[in-house]
């Protein structure tokens, strides 16, 4: 007998796992709605591997990402709605459709025009199932679940492609010193925490439209900040530690100085 395949055992785990005789309660009470956050904090881990550089880790976060995959197909297949194999045969048909110049006979010049063919046969898609009663509109499809930032940046692109957009980065930096101007004239006003919040989605969604217009992801952007700030912060715990002393010992003016010294020091 023919050794199963890595993937025809994972399926076979799944099924396991999942089967009310003898499977695992905790994943038995699972469902479609509860391994959701599971599924994101997964894409985070493959890449924070990627940012890491961490191969071996890359191979395992990739694994536990497919695994989410595996989970859902096989909880879609307790309910008749699909299953693994339909998934797969799916994506693999949508690449082939979406690559004509790979596929087919189409001629793509360059990345760029690939990208503006890809968003093409995506529209297509779209209108192709939308309701004949309905007209797609350019904004369909941009999942709600995405991370904010990341869902404006394409909220931003969609409307791009159709004119709306900024002709260059200078406007939008203009659009963030005014979005700045219109929060500090609500904070001046004590102005409730509904308004405020208003104000600083606006910016926020300048800054992500910023970062579209440089070319760059915001969320990338982010995570390296966060990672900054971590580590400079843990720097100032470690000076202060030489000293027998925490955070809580300094007071803000010392810690600001420690903050420019390891600022410093990460320019040496």
């Amino acid at each position: 007998m023919a050794a199963k395949s890595p993937v025809e055992r994972l399926l076979e785990i799944m099924a396991r796992l999942r089967d009310p005789n003898g499977g695992c309660p905790w994943d038995l009470e699972q469902t479609f709605e509860t391994i959701v956050p599971h599924t994101i904090e997964e894409a985070y881990e493959v890449a924070q591997a990627i940012a890491d550089e961490d191969w071996p880790g890359l191979r395992d976060e990739l694994g536990d990402l497919l695994f989410q995959v595996v989970y859902y197909a096989q909880m879609a297949r307790e309910k008749g709605f699909f299953d693994f194999a339909e998934v797969a045969s799916g994506i693999a048909d949508k690449m082939i459709s979406r690559h004509p110049h790979v596929f087919g006979d189409e001629k793509i010049r360059d990345a760029e025009a690939q990208t503006s063919a890809w968003e093409a046969h995506k529209a297509a898609e779209r209108r192709a199932k939308a309701p004949s009663s309905e007209t797609p509109g350019v904004l369909d499809g941009v999942a709600r679940g995405l991370p904010r930032l990341t869902r404006a940046k394409k909220l931003q692109s969609r409307a791009a492609r159709v004119g709306f957009d900024w002709p260059s980065a200078e406007p939008v930096l203009e659009k963030i010193d005014e979005e700045i101007g219109e929060l500090r004239a609500e904070m001046a006003e004590n102005a409730a925490p509904e308004r405020l919040a208003d104000e600083l989605g606006d910016l926020l969604f300048a800054c992500a439209n910023l970062a579209r217009h440089l070319g760059l992801d915001p969320e990338a952007a982010l995570r390296a900040a966060n990672a900054k700030f971590e580590r400079r912060f843990r720097r100032i715990e470690v000076l202060l530690a030489a000293d027998g002393r925490t955070p809580d010992d300094a007071d803000l003016a010392e810690m600001e100085a420690l903050w420019v010294r390891a600022k410093s020091e990460e320019k040496m």
